[in-house]
């Protein structure tokens, strides 16, 4: 006899959603708070305004658990056309936000969907898989796959938000799982490590290193009778790649983007310019140190010298007010939430099920990862949120139905024997 839906729930998962949840708005209250009159209606308030989005989600999540598990699969194709609808329609009828047309505005409520794409691409892409019992070792499915990734983030990267469009290689998570060969994941590494290296040392010195290790090798491997060829072809595409990389660097990217870059990479320092945000953002949480100041007493928060601090930079606040003890626990809280979701996806029974939870594992690990990352400086401020943490309707919904969804599927798995 099946267990009730109800019951068969993973509440740890639910728990570690409502931890993260709390804990973000307390943080967004905290960095947006000026001892004004509260008023609960009054939708310019930041913190009251977040706390009708946790409000709303909570009823986004009753009804994805109210819904048949099947039905995500059923129409997982349908919803992932009315997502890549979404997104063309921005270029009609979409609002410009801060330089980009990525929101629809509905009064004074702005919904923005490559949010909601995310969710429609993980189920497009478990359906697709699933459906054809595909062998992602074949260079035909592989493609398939591929687009099915490729055009929502196509349709992202104009408007310009290159930094959701960054998001969709979290896909390589569950193709890599379900057969996908490691060549893709080692060629996409090597290919980021020789760009930064090229924009340190320039093609010709990278060239001559790789060259270098390459004779190396041959030498030690010449009774061995290597395939010359293959190193050759080799050493051809990198020297190719690398001495495309300043053209792309100069111009595709925007000059925000390589201000950003230069400024990671030591090459340029901009304190009160382009790395204003990430150099007050390190300054918060330096001051933080073991303990913190204690809530709502931080200075550099309740001074705004980290501009929209309450959006991607929310994490600055929590090293500030709550120190490094504060800071780990909120680490540590995505890290179990992250194990428990690779745990829950290796349990079902079958692979529409596993593909989509692969990919929200994906998608909540790299926001994690670029967020953190960006807001200690680690790496160039790419604009994307903290998952249940930052504050906004549309990225806080679009996880909450991304998460639910798979909580919902795995529920249901002990209907599947």
């Amino acid at each position: 006899m099946a267990k009730s839906s109800v019951a068969a729930i993973d509440w740890i998962t639910v728990l570690l959603f409502l931890l993260l949840v709390g804990f973000g708005w307390g943080n967004i209250y905290s960095a947006s708070y000026e001892n004004e009159v509260i008023s609960l209606t009054d939708l310019s308030i930041v913190y009251v305004k977040q706390g009708y989005w946790i409000l709303f989600s909570i009823i986004i999540i009753i009804v994805i658990q109210a819904i048949e598990a099947k039905f995500y699969e059923r129409f997982a194709g349908l919803i992932y056309v009315i997502a890549l609808l979404s997104l063309l329609g921005l270029f009609v009828f979409g609002k410009t936000i801060s330089g980009a047309t990525s929101w629809y505005a509905f009064g004074p409520v702005g919904l923005q969907p490559s949010e909601f794409a995310k969710a429609a691409t993980a189920l497009a892409l478990a359906k697709f898989l699933s459906d054809m019992q595909t062998n992602i070792k074949s260079i035909r499915h592989q493609l398939r796959a591929f687009l099915i990734i490729a055009l929502p983030a196509l349709l992202i990267i104009p408007q310009p938000d290159p930094g959701s469009a960054l998001v969709y290689a979290a896909f390589f998570f569950p193709l890599y799982r379900e057969g996908l060969a490691a060549i893709y994941l080692i060629i996409g590494a090597s290919a980021a490590v020789l760009f930064i290296l090229t924009l340190l040392f320039g093609p010709l010195w990278v060239v001559l290193g790789i060259a270098t290790i390459m004779i190396a090798i041959l030498v030690k491997k010449r009774k061995q009778k290597p395939k010359y060829s293959r190193y050759l072809i080799t050493l051809v595409f990198i020297t190719g790649f690398c001495f495309s990389v300043n053209y792309i660097f100069n111009n595709v990217f925007e000059q925000r983007h390589r201000d950003r870059f230069n400024i990671v990479l030591g090459k340029e320092v901009d304190a009160k310019g382009i790395g204003y945000n990430t150099n007050q953002s390190q300054i918060a949480i330096g001051s933080g140190s073991w303990t913190g100041k204690g809530w709502k007493e931080g200075t550099q928060t309740k001074g705004g010298f980290v501009p929209e601090q309450h959006t991607d930079y929310i994490f600055s606040t929590v090293g500030e007010e709550w120190g490094f003890l504060g800071a780990t626990l909120i680490i540590i809280l995505f890290v179990l939430l992250l194990i428990r979701l690779l745990h829950l996806a290796e349990r079902q029974k079958n692979q529409f099920s596993r593909v989509y939870g692969y990919s929200v594992i994906g998608i909540l690990f790299i926001h994690f990862a670029i967020n953190i990352g960006m807001v200690t400086g680690l790496i160039p401020t790419i604009g994307i949120p903290l998952p249940f943490f930052s504050y906004g309707g549309s990225g806080l919904w679009g996880f909450t139905i991304l998460l639910f969804i798979f909580i919902k599927l795995d529920a249901n798995r002990v209907n599947e024997w």
